[in-house]
């Protein structure tokens, strides 16, 4: 069956993502997976070897898929650049106020949790957020060339002061459960780029 070994394989990770993104990755055993998956146990061993490879698999196809979306967004025609970095913002703002797990971040739901216990994961998180902050930086540069952002600091600072602190309002958000930290990074991420008006 054409692509059928490739299908079975995003099958597994496309099942797992939607229980790891409600119960994290230490809380999660294979035969969970495979049991929802419908998947023998012998494939996942095929697929991925170890749980440890599994996890940098999950991580890298959420971030292809979350790239996709993002470079769908920051690419919408006959919009500023800043207006797209805004939709951008605010696609985020919405999506990790989102009841439903499966729409919220891998990386706020898995950094802390993985990067102590797997150094493979680790990397997968590392390589996959520098991968946003670039995104960040192109859009900001494109905003300089279009004239619809000044910045007071270079693109590839202000991409990183950006990501974290959108990445730290996830996590206090998490915490807090309402979305009043989302609001104001929002509101902080229109003043740092001097889009008040």
């Amino acid at each position: 069956m054409k692509n059928s070994a490739q299908d079975v394989r995003k099958h597994i990770l496309d099942t797992a993502y939607g229980i790891i993104a409600q119960k994290g990755f230490s809380g999660v055993g294979i035969n969970e997976i495979l049991t929802s998956a419908g998947v023998p146990k012998g494939s996942f061993y095929y697929y991925f070897g170890t749980k440890e490879a599994f996890g940098e698999a999950l991580l890298e196809e959420y971030f292809d898929t979350y790239l996709a979306r993002v470079d769908d967004i920051l690419s919408v025609p006959g919009n500023t650049a800043a207006e797209r970095l805004l939709q951008y913002f605010g696609y985020w703002a919405s999506s990790q106020s989102s009841p439903d797990a499966t729409a919220k971040c891998l990386a706020v739901k898995l950094g802390a949790e993985v990067s102590d216990m797997s150094e493979t994961m680790r990397h997968a998180l590392h390589k996959g957020t520098q991968r946003v902050i670039q995104r960040i930086t192109t859009a900001l540069r494109e905003g300089e060339d279009d004239g619809s952002l000044s910045l007071s600091i270079a693109p590839e600072r202000m991409a990183e002061m950006l990501y974290h602190l959108w990445l730290g309002a996830c996590i206090r958000q998490k915490i807090t459960r309402d979305n009043a930290a989302l609001e104001t990074t929002l509101t902080t991420t229109r003043h740092l780029l001097n889009l008040n008006a």
